[in-house]
């Protein structure tokens, strides 16, 4: 895939007119899926594919195709020249267009140690044995690919895999468990099917409900991801600081969050490539909250341009691909007896911005959440209502921080595997808001 991209980019560098100049993207994978129901494989295949995305600039103005990597690539590519070639003079021209003028070559490959799907299915219907066990097993080699009629080329190739799955019981009770990674570990898998397997059990017992108010709450890394992503919705971006729709804006005006917390995106540590569309090269690593006072925001090219900022290479939406937060001092293994009385909350859904300037944060809690009184599980709670604010989960309320730091990987496969992760820890709240 890497030599046919590079060659088909380089042909249509060869019919540029003057002036004119081309960026050539790929997007592409080869990866094995494996779905599961009731312990049993329901579907299983494989899938070679890619993208390859043109894109012509003339005169500060740009259009773009996207053609599919196949036996007709260099005819397709061929066309779409033509068709974006012909569009331009009808486009305007684009105020905030910047794209990368001084090559930057690379080429990165990473290979991990991926097991057989195969021996992925017979351990994992082995370990589920009696269990109603159902998810989706991907994994494979993602690649991503970049060339520039200025004589730029990228090149970024990586092994990864993640398994996201449910323990049903019945009706709505059900435990939510994935383990990902670049190398598997049949241990490490076995223990996170364990663990979930142990939760499942407590999920018979007579529910309780949560009466509105403030608990003590230990968040999972999985819960934590939920978090997150809410707080990756603008609260990171050199555009929405700009405009003040950032949901940290209180802490552009001098807020600031726990001395505990350090957020970063960790392009080196994550899956995906460290260049962008434009052909700007990411830096390894952009510190966004260093111990708790606001860092630097990811600017895209766009953002440089109208506001004058310097280019950090961020996607076009400025939301972070590779978040990592810093551990702390407290054992996985003690976090229910740091907990001691108070809610396990293994997973959250449905969040949203109840006061976006304000950084509130509204949502539920799902599958596996927990009573816990004197740092052991009494009983499974009834989904219920929390909201409160980032200054204080993440600020007065933080109360500690996991040592060990899950690997969370993207689960989407909508069109093509995400390259997007998450490097967090499990968090202790000395209180959490419930409304309902």
């Amino acid at each position: 895939m890497k030599d046919r991209f590079f060659e088909a980019a380089q042909r249509l560098f060869g019919r540029l007119k003057a002036g004119e100049l081309l960026l050539c993207g790929l997007s592409g994978e080869r990866s094995d899926f494996v779905r599961f129901n009731r312990g049993k494989v329901r579907q299983a295949g494989s899938v070679e594919q890619g993208c390859v995305s043109v894109r012509l600039v003339r005169e500060r103005r740009q259009a773009v195709a996207t053609v599919v990597f196949s036996e007709e690539l260099e005819r397709d590519a061929d066309g779409a020249l033509a068709d974006l070639r012909a569009s331009l003079d009808g486009l305007p021209e684009d105020p905030w267009l910047l794209v990368n003028e001084t090559p930057h070559s690379g080429e990165s490959v990473r290979r991990g140690r991926l097991a057989a799907p195969e021996a992925i299915v017979e351990q994992a219907v082995g370990a589920a044995a009696g269990l109603d066990f159902v998810g989706i097993y991907a994994g494979g080699t993602l690649c991503r690919g970049f060339a520039s009629s200025l004589g730029q080329r990228n090149w970024h190739e990586v092994d990864s895999f993640h398994f996201d799955w449910s323990l049903y019981l019945e009706a709505d009770k059900a435990v939510k468990s994935s383990y990902a990674g670049f190398d598997w570990e049949d241990r490490a898998f076995e223990a996170k099917l364990g663990q979930a397997a142990s939760q499942l059990a407590f999920l018979s017992e007579g529910q309780r409900t949560v009466v509105p108010g403030e608990y003590r709450a230990y968040l999972a890394p999985a819960a934590m991801e939920e978090l997150m992503g809410m707080m990756s919705w603008g609260g990171f971006s050199a555009r929405a600081r700009a405009t003040r729709q950032s949901p940290l804006l209180r802490m552009q005006e001098g807020a600031h969050l726990s001395p505990a917390l350090t957020l970063v995106e960790d392009t080196a540590g994550g899956v995906g490539p460290a260049f962008q569309g434009d052909g700007f090269p990411k830096p390894d690593k952009v510190v966004l909250v260093d111990r708790g006072r606001l860092g630097d925001a990811l600017v895209s090219p766009r953002s440089a341009r109208e506001y004058g900022l310097a280019n950090n290479a961020a996607n076009a939406g400025e939301a972070p691909e590779a978040l990592a937060m810093a551990g702390g001092d407290l054992d996985e293994q003690q976090a229910l007896a740091a907990l001691g009385d108070g809610l396990y909350i293994g997973n959250l859904w449905y969040l949203n911005y109840s006061d976006r300037p304000a950084g509130r944060i509204t949502g539920m809690t799902r599958f596996a959440t927990f009573l816990v009184e004197n740092g052991r599980i009494a009983a499974p709670v009834a989904p219920a209502r929390f909201d409160d604010s980032i200054y204080r989960m993440l600020g007065d309320n933080l109360a500690g921080l996991t040592r060990s730091r899950d690997l969370l990987l993207s689960t989407s496969t909508y069109g093509e595997r995400s390259t997007d992760s998450m490097r967090l820890p499990g968090a202790l709240l000395s209180r959490l808001r419930f409304t309902l």
